[in-house]
């Protein structure tokens, strides 16, 4: 079936279903409140809207992407330090000077949907339209308790809507765990109301699936060590069942192709459950231009760490480190994961019209003949979401690439973890397998057991995930980011010889990051935010 995208449609541009004639003479913002809820028509732009509170590509004015995630974990540096990452990087981080912060615009769009619950009953209209709607905003809500869920914990659960007329505000964080309840208690009545698909110009709205899959996620992070201490099975069970909840519904399967990299170029894939698709006339993503290589005109603003290079096994299964692996230090790019070649532009690497050039001097180095303020400083860049047919030089900067918000393949990595962590390894090689095995990769299969098997999973997460914000939240929830992320970031200096050949020099640092702490597993909650109203700050920040 078609891959599901969030077609960007502002509320000045009617893009679906609207009444042409008067948004045409009257731009929506102008329109009355009363004039607003009296057609389910611009009703149904209002909550078009709000879907950009879902996760994509960075751009200067929009929410922390999955590029910032990744710069603040042991996958990616950002040489530019868009969004303050480096402040997470060099704990710098504290509730006056916050990175990645999303407190404000989270509970921007979680009281314009309270507003939305508490007028559409008296909506005239459509009661299929405004039923699905509903539907579309309890997702879109619940994604943003979601996502300050993880980052804060327990957080203010705020349903009504507050105006002008009201003195105090009483709310009151929540803990983590009524938290979760309420995401997931929202997720299962979207599900309930939501179809399995559309059709038409409906595709890229949330799905019955987006919101299975987003309560499979939830109910991960809520059984895993950072929050499931005493390793109650119970949570891992719910969370098995979420996963498999997805799986049941029948509605996605592996991309399956010879070239793994089009997975993410491609805007129509069995595999997306949900994405966000780039308008480049309105919301510029910058995606290309971010990761492509200075000697390309890119700007190599987000690139690959050491760490996430040498985590690519051989083709023969083996980690580069392992006995026997077959792996060579001076010719490093040999025999690997095909996921290898498909995420990572690596020196002498094809891109685009020719082979990159990271060796001091070269097209693509710091001291390119063509370009040399962007080059990248740990002698990678990302091939992940870079399509290179996208021409830097002619088009529009705005890149049109979907960012996949949820797929199968994560869903199939959550069904492993759980099910490990329930001693049911068998299942769990399975499906993790079924990851490993599909056609444009084709690794050998695992068949560890117990912890080894754990690990193999978390493993297999850092390399298939890489570059969609999966790792920062992984490693906390893990609680194992006191290792991780307490070591540089590291890259490659390459040097080429007279006869042609490359020396690689591993020792080059990119960034000093030894300044995780235990409070660093929780972001702060924000001063703005505790000044305006009384909550208790988290652990270690006051």
């Amino acid at each position: 079936m078609k891959a599901k995208y969030i077609f960007l449609v502002l509320v000045l541009l009617g893009l679906v279903s609207c009444k042409k004639d008067l948004l045409n003479t009257s731009p929506l913002n102008a329109v009355s409140d009363a004039a607003l809820w009296s057609d389910v028509n611009l009703v149904e732009n209002f909550v078009n809207e709000k879907y950009q509170i879902l996760p994509h590509f960075y751009f200067y004015t929009s929410l922390p992407s999955h590029m910032g995630y990744s710069a603040a974990s042991d996958e990616c540096f950002s040489k530019f330090n868009y969004e303050n990452v480096n402040r997470i990087n060099t704990g710098a981080m504290t509730p006056d000077n916050m990175a990645l912060d999303s407190w404000t615009v989270d509970y921007k769009y979680i009281r314009e949907l309270n507003v939305f619950f508490s007028k559409i009953t008296a909506v005239p209209g459509d009661d299929a339209k405004k039923n699905r709607l509903t539907g579309e905003a309890t997702f879109l809500r619940a994604y943003c308790y979601f996502d300050l869920t993880a980052k804060y914990g327990g957080i203010p659960l705020i349903a009504k809507v507050y105006n002008a007329t009201d003195k105090d505000f009483t709310e009151k964080r929540s803990t983590f765990e009524e938290a979760v309840k309420f995401v997931v208690a929202e997720l299962d009545k979207a599900a309930a109301i939501l179809p399995a698909a559309y059709t038409g110009t409906d595709v890229g709205r949330a799905t019955k699936g987006a919101a299975l899959a987003l309560k499979s996620r939830m109910l991960l992070y809520a059984a895993s060590p950072l929050w499931n201490v005493n390793n109650d099975a119970s949570k891992w069970d719910a969370a098995a069942k979420a996963a498999k909840a997805v799986i049941d519904l029948n509605q996605y399967s592996l991309y399956q192709d010879a070239d793994y990299h089009k997975l993410f170029i491609t805007t129509d894939n069995s595999e997306a459950i949900i994405s966000y698709h780039q308008n480049a006339q309105q919301y510029q993503s910058y995606s290309d231009i971010h990761l492509s290589p200075n000697g390309y005109h890119g700007w190599s603003a987000y690139t690959p760490t050491q760490h996430i290079v040498d985590q690519f096994e051989m083709k023969t299964g083996k980690l580069i480190s392992e006995a026997g692996s077959g792996y060579d230090q001076q010719n490093p790019y040999v025999n690997r994961d095909p996921r290898f070649y498909a995420n990572i532009i690596y020196n002498g690497g094809q891109f685009r019209d020719r082979p990159a050039e990271f060796f001091t001097g070269g097209k693509d180095s710091p001291q390119s003949p063509i370009e040399n303020w962007n080059a990248s400083l740990s002698g990678y860049n990302w091939k992940k979401y870079n399509d290179e047919s996208y021409d830097l030089n002619t088009q529009a900067v705005g890149s049109k690439t979907a960012f996949i918000i949820l797929r199968l393949s994560e869903v199939y990595l959550n069904y492993a973890e759980a099910l490990n962590a329930l001693g049911n390894d068998g299942e769990a090689q399975i499906w993790l397998n079924k990851i490993r095995q599909r056609q444009g990769v084709n690794m050998p299969p695992v068949s560890a057991a117990g912890t080894d098997l754990r690990d193999k999973i978390r493993h297999e997460r850092e390399v298939e995930l890489c570059l969609e914000g999966h790792r920062f939240f992984d490693v906390r929830r893990w609680k194992i980011a006191e290792v991780t992320d307490n070591k540089p970031a590291m890259g490659v200096k390459i040097t080429k010889n007279t006869d042609g050949s490359f020396t690689y020099d591993y020792t080059l640092k990119v960034q000093d990051r030894k300044f995780f702490a235990p409070q660093h597993y929780l972001f702060p909650i924000p001063k703005y935010e505790l000044d305006k109203v009384k909550l208790d700050q988290n652990p270690g920040y006051n």
